[in-house]
């Protein structure tokens, strides 16, 4: 991944209603949920979600797809693992000492 898009990704996760939203959709897995769903758990204004999640959206970090009604969001797990290893490809010079970053749920094409 680009340095552009580590900043933009870094930048929405440095406020702490989208850590906290980006950190329950890592949680739920890639099923999602609803944004009704996140407002509740998170006590979140509907409005105030909706900007979040905009952010969010911006940055790649989320995805959102119709389910009747309802706007599930999941989080973008190839976006997270590519931060992670942006964060960690140069760890401690190459040397043993750090354990590879875990790939978290990886995207099946």
């Amino acid at each position: 991944m680009e340095t552009k898009n580590m900043i933009t990704a870094l930048a929405a996760l440095a406020q702490e209603s989208r850590l906290a939203v980006f950190r329950l959709l890592v949680q739920v897995g890639p099923d999602g949920m609803a944004a009704s769903k996140i407002a509740e758990q998170l006590s979140i204004s509907p409005s105030s979600l909706s900007f979040h999640l905009k952010e969010l959206s911006h940055a790649q970090l989320v995805s959102s797809r119709h389910e009747g009604r309802f706007v599930i969001y999941s989080a973008n797990f190839d976006t997270m693992n590519g931060l992670i290893g942006f964060l960690t490809e140069n760890c401690c010079g190459g040397n043993a000492v750090c354990a590879p970053a875990a790939v978290c749920c990886p995207q099946t094409a």
